[in-house]
C-alpha cells in the first residue's frame, strides 16, 4: 500500500505502524548520509517497512551495510529527489509510483538499470519499457474504506461506487487527500477522471462538495485523525466514517488490534479503487551504483517480496509469490481498478491538480 502502499503507499496506520516502521532499523535513517563502498543508502518515503531479518539478508548476501534515508510522503520525497539529481541522498529510490512516474522520468533522476528478477513481472506493470530507469516492486489499490460499526447502527449500507459517494445520504461522511500533496489523493482524483472522463470528472466534483467531502493534506490525517473506523482515528475522535485509503487497509487493523478481532473493523468500496505502482530506480550520480544495482535485485527477490504484504501491506509484483493468511482473508481485492495511461497523467497532470485545487480547496 504506496504502493503503498502505498503509497503514500503509506498504508501502515501510524502509530500502529511505529512497530512496523522500526522495522527498518532506527539507525538506518538517523546516520544515512552519502554511500561509501560498503554502504548502500536506500532513499524512501516515510513508509518503506521491511522485516530486521530480511534487511540483514541482503546485508549478509551482499556485503554491503544498508541505510534507509525517509524523506516524508511520497509527493515530498519524489519532489526531494527531483532538487537533488546529479547529487543525490543515496544510491537507489523506492516508492515513486504510477502518478508521479513521469515527473521523475522527465527529470532525469534516474539511470537505466535492469534488475535481476524483471523477467518474472508482468509486462503490463513494466511502465519504463526497455530503459528499465525504474523497476515496478509492488502494486495496491487505492480505494475508499468505511467504517463498519458506523453503517451497521445507521442501518445504511456502505457505499460501493464512486457515484454512491455524490448521494445524499452519505453528506459529510468522507474524507479525502489533498491531490497536490497526497499520493493517494491524487490517485483518488485519477480514479475519478478515468470513470468521468475530461468533461465529466470537474461536474462529479462539485457534486463531492456539495455534498459535505472534507479534505485535508495527507493520508496519516485522513487516516488516523479524522476516520473513525481506524484504531488512531477513534483515539483522536475522527468522525468520518469514509476516507480514501487502500484495499489493504482492514488487514492492518486486525494485525496489530489487542486481541485480535474475528472480523476487521472496516470494509473497501471496491467500486472506487484506482490501481497505484510503486518502482524504484538506481539515482543518477549514485555514489554506491554497484550497491544500488544489488539492491535492486533484492527488491525483486523471494525474499523480500515475501515480506512486503504484511510491512507495507501491498502486493508483491513478482508472479507466484504467495501471500500470508491474514493479508487475503482481510484484504480486498479489487479487479475493477482503474488506471489512467502514464503518457496521459504525465501531459495533464499538473492541470488536473490545478483545475481540482481551484474547484475543491480554493
Amino acid at each position: 500500500m504506496s504502493t503503498r502502499r502505498k503509497t503514500v503507499a503509506a498504508i501502515v496506520a501510524a502509530g500502529l505502524a511505529a512497530t512496523g516502521l522500526a522495522a527498518c532499523g532506527d539507525d538506518s535513517a538517523a546516520d544515512a548520509g552519502p554511500s561509501s563502498g560498503k554502504t548502500v543508502t536506500l532513499v524512501s518515503h516515510d513508509s518503506f517497512a521491511a522485516s530486521k531479518s530480511v534487511l540483514k539478508k541482503f546485508e549478509q548476501k551482499t556485503g554491503y551495510r544498508l541505510k534507509v534515508l525517509k524523506s516524508g510522503d511520497a509527493g515530498q520525497a519524489v519532489n526531494q529527489a527531483v532538487l537533488t539529481k546529479g547529487h543525490p541522498q543515496g544510491d537507489v529510490f523506492f516508492g515513486v509510483d504510477n502518478t508521479l512516474l513521469s515527473r521523475a522520468l522527465d527529470q532525469g533522476v534516474f539511470q537505466p538499470y535492469e534488475a535481476k528478477g524483471l523477467s518474472a513481472v508482468p509486462a503490463d506493470l513494466q511502465l519504463d519499457g526497455k530503459q528499465h530507469r525504474v523497476t515496478p516492486i509492488d502494486t495496491g489499490d487505492i480505494c475508499v474504506n468505511y467504517d463498519k460499526k458506523y453503517f451497521e447502527g445507521k442501518k445504511l449500507d456502505p457505499p460501493k461506487t464512486l457515484a454512491d459517494l455524490a448521494d445524499p445520504a452519505y453528506k459529510n461522511l468522507l474524507v479525502t487527500e489533498n491531490t497536490a500533496t497526497s499520493s493517494p489523493g491524487l490517485g483518488f482524483l485519477l480514479g475519478s477522471i478515468a470513470q468521468y472522463g475530461e468533461r465529466g470528472w470537474q461536474t462529479y466534483w462539485k457534486k463531492l462538495r456539495a455534498n459535505g467531502v472534507k479534505v485535508v493534506d495527507s493520508w496519516e490525517q485522513a487516516y488516523n485523525e479524522e476516520f473513525s473506523g481506524s484504531a488512531g482515528g477513534r483515539k483522536a475522535g475522527g468522525d468520518r466514517p469514509l476516507v480514501v485509503s487502500y484495499a489493504s487497509s482492514p488487514p492492518v487493523e486486525v494485525l496489530y488490534a489487542d486481541p485480535r478481532p474475528e472480523d476487521a473493523p472496516t470494509g473497501v468500496a471496491t467500486g472506487t479503487c484506482f490501481r497505484q505502482t510503486e518502482f524504484a530506480g538506481l539515482l543518477d550520480g549514485a555514489p554506491n551504483p554497484e550497491g544500488g544495482k544489488a539492491l535492486l535485485d533484492f527488491l525483486l527477490s523471494d525474499t523480500f517480496q515475501r515480506d512486503m504484504p504484511l510491512q507495507m501491506f501491498v502486493n508483491p509484483v513478482v508472479k507466484g509469490t504467495p501471500l500470508p493468511d491474514l493479508f487475503t482473508r482481510y484484504g480486498t481485492k479489487a479487479d475493477g481498478a482503474r488506471t489512467v495511461a502514464p503518457q496521459k497523467i504525465a501531459e495533464h497532470r499538473e492541470d488536473w491538480i490545478n483545475a481540482w485545487t481551484s474547484l475543491v480547496v480554493k
